[in-house]
């Protein structure tokens, strides 16, 4: 299985934010802009993957700015890491309010995904090959996030984390 680039799963997915999409002060629902989250995340790790993936986390969404009814949304999703059967998909939101020009980075989030067979059964992903310096930050700190997913589903236990302790361990010197 031959690796690929991040630039290979890079996706941008765009909403109009409608009125159905509004609560009662005509800000984005949380519910549909993580709806929306989720099918970008997914058509990018089926890009990396060249197979079904599902969600398998969803990491902390911080809602930084409110986004209007009218705005348009612009998710940025794209592969960080590949672990044997999963692939961890990063996300950055931006909100753009066409009639006035302007644009904010609302939020951004770390979604991981399974990929699997025709079957449902899980199979093995490509590499990930990191080429930039953003995209080698990304990529060590995947292993990190992994990691703390891991302890606070109750999947691995701290004393095994040991990107996390290094972590700990190098700010305390």
């Amino acid at each position: 299985m031959q690796g690929k680039s991040p630039q290979d799963s890079y996706t941008i997915m765009n909403e109009l934010v409608l009125p159905n999409d509004t609560n009662t002060l005509n800000n984005l629902m949380g519910g549909r802009l993580l709806h929306w989250m989720d099918i970008a995340a997914a058509i990018s790790g089926q890009k990396h993957c060249n197979r079904i993936v599902v969600t398998a986390s969803v990491d902390n969404v911080s809602f930084k700015n409110p986004i209007k009814l009218g705005d348009v949304i612009s998710i940025e999703a794209r592969v960080t890491r590949a672990f044997n059967t999963s692939v961890e998909i990063r996300m950055d939101v931006w909100a753009q309010n066409i009639p006035s020009g302007t644009r904010v980075k609302s939020n951004e989030a770390y979604y991981t995904f399974v990929a699997l067979d025709s079957n449902g059964n899980t199979v093995s992903v490509p590499e990930l090959i990191p080429g930039t310096d953003e995209e080698i930050a990304l990529y060590d700190g995947a292993l990190r996030r992994r990691q703390l997913r891991l302890i606070l589903s109750g999947k691995m236990k701290p004393d095994d984390a040991t990107e996390l302790k290094a972590l700990f361990f190098a700010a305390q010197q």
